[in-house]
């Protein structure tokens, strides 16, 4: 036996010794997360405590044992190693799971808000839609009762409009009553009047002997009692009662004098057309129209109230137009403005109307030869006048305005 290995176990018991006494304070950690650690010191301390009665026995056993020892000691050390990577990995996960719950706990907190938003949301939202359906039910009873109020507008137009046109048909027909009774008139009046013409048509001419002709001495002309004259120096009496009269309808009108008598309002541009008729004319002329039929029956009535008022009875009046419904007019103008009725219209009355010129000349040339006084008018609608109607004392014709055309038609 060597005599060093003796003195080998003396260091080594000494050594042991020392780390003895530090057991009990390692089995009573003050930290309960280092017990992993103090396992581990403590399986190091047990090891060497192996090793160290390893060492005080004697050299003499083999050498293998102790190479089995020594790869026992470095599995123990792997063990530590393994144990300590596990508690690193254990350690790093409990972190990732507290910053987890860190992160779950933050979206919790920030769903709750939201979802407290949308509480608040939800809850204006259904107090402002309760506030639009009730402003919205106001407007539309506003709007059924507008509504109604119209409707009942409606029906009361409706009914007016109803009313108005039985009225209006009803007028209608009475003013077409009276054209038809004046369209008869003036066919019973010419129907007299070509019964007339027929009676004093000689069928069979009768034979005269010739007489000696009688020589007379020339006497001065003097104008035919028949023929009235205005213009004239030596019938001053006559152009001032004219005159006259003319001042009397333009001043001072009588709207319910005598039949004949002029009944309407009589302006200046009247008179001065019948006074140019009666003093630049002499009663044998043409004037311009009024532009209404109307307004020329009221000139025409004045001149035939004026002649009325000189020559009385004598007077007959001859109106002429184209057509039917102006001949109506004309009847119905004279009879406003003069005061007349229907019984003095007529083929042997005061008034007769004419749809022809050849006619009317017939008449007027019967009324001459029996001492009558013939007043021909002529309407303005007449485009060409008679020759025959120009060699009568009296006519009076309204010429149509070259530069404002009226038709007449339109009326109707």
């Amino acid at each position: 036996m060597n005599p060093d290995a003796s003195q080998t176990p003396e260091p080594i018991d000494e050594w042991l010794e020392q780390l003895q006494p530090e057991k009990p304070n390692i089995e009573n950690p003050e930290n309960s997360s280092l017990e992993p650690v103090l396992e581990t010191e403590a399986s190091t301390s047990s090891v060497d405590t192996e090793l160290a009665d390893t060492v005080h026995e004697p050299t003499t056993e083999p050498i293998s044992e102790v190479v089995v020892l020594a790869t026992d000691t470095d599995g123990i050390g792997s063990d530590i190693q393994s144990q300590n990577n596990s508690l690193a990995q254990a350690e790093q996960r409990l972190a990732q799971l507290q910053q987890t719950e860190a992160e779950l706990t933050a979206e919790i907190n920030k769903l709750r808000e939201t979802y407290n938003s949308l509480q608040t949301q939800l809850s204006d939202t259904q107090t402002a839609l309760g506030r639009i359906v009730q402003e919205t039910l106001g407007q539309l009873e506003q709007r059924k009762q507008a509504l109604q109020i119209s409707i009942e507008q409606l029906e009361r137009r409706q009914e007016r409009i109803r009313n108005e046109m039985r009225t209006t048909f009803a007028g209608a027909s009475q003013d077409l009553a009276i054209r038809v009774q004046g369209f008869k008139d003036y066919l019973t009046g010419s129907l007299q009047d070509l019964a007339v013409a027929a009676e004093q048509l000689q069928l069979v001419p009768e034979v005269r002997e010739r007489e000696k002709p009688t020589v007379k001495e020339a006497k001065p002309a003097e104008p035919e009692p028949n023929t009235p004259q205005f213009a004239q120096q030596q019938f001053q009496d006559t152009t001032k009662q004219i005159r006259r009269l003319i001042d009397q309808y333009r001043n001072k009108p009588d709207y319910y004098g005598p039949a004949w008598q002029l009944r309407r309002t009589f302006e200046p541009v009247h008179a001065e057309r019948v006074s140019n008729w009666f003093f630049g004319q002499g009663g044998r002329g043409a004037l311009r129209t009024m532009g209404s039929r109307l307004q020329n029956t009221l000139i025409a009535s004045a001149v035939i109230s004026i002649l009325h008022k000189l020559y009385g009875d004598r007077v007959r009046t001859l109106v002429l137009a184209n057509t039917p419904e102006r001949l109506g007019e004309w009847r119905r103008g004279l009879q406003d403005c003069l005061g007349i009725g229907r019984p003095d219209f007529g083929p042997d009355r005061g008034v007769v109307l004419f749809e022809a010129a050849d006619a009317l000349a017939q008449k007027a040339d019967r009324l001459v030869k029996a001492n009558q006084l013939p007043l021909i008018i002529i309407d303005d609608s007449e485009e060409q006048i008679s020759l025959g109607l120009l060699q009568f004392p009296l006519w009076l014709a309204f010429a149509p305005d070259p530069k404002a055309m009226r038709n007449y038609d339109d009326d109707f």
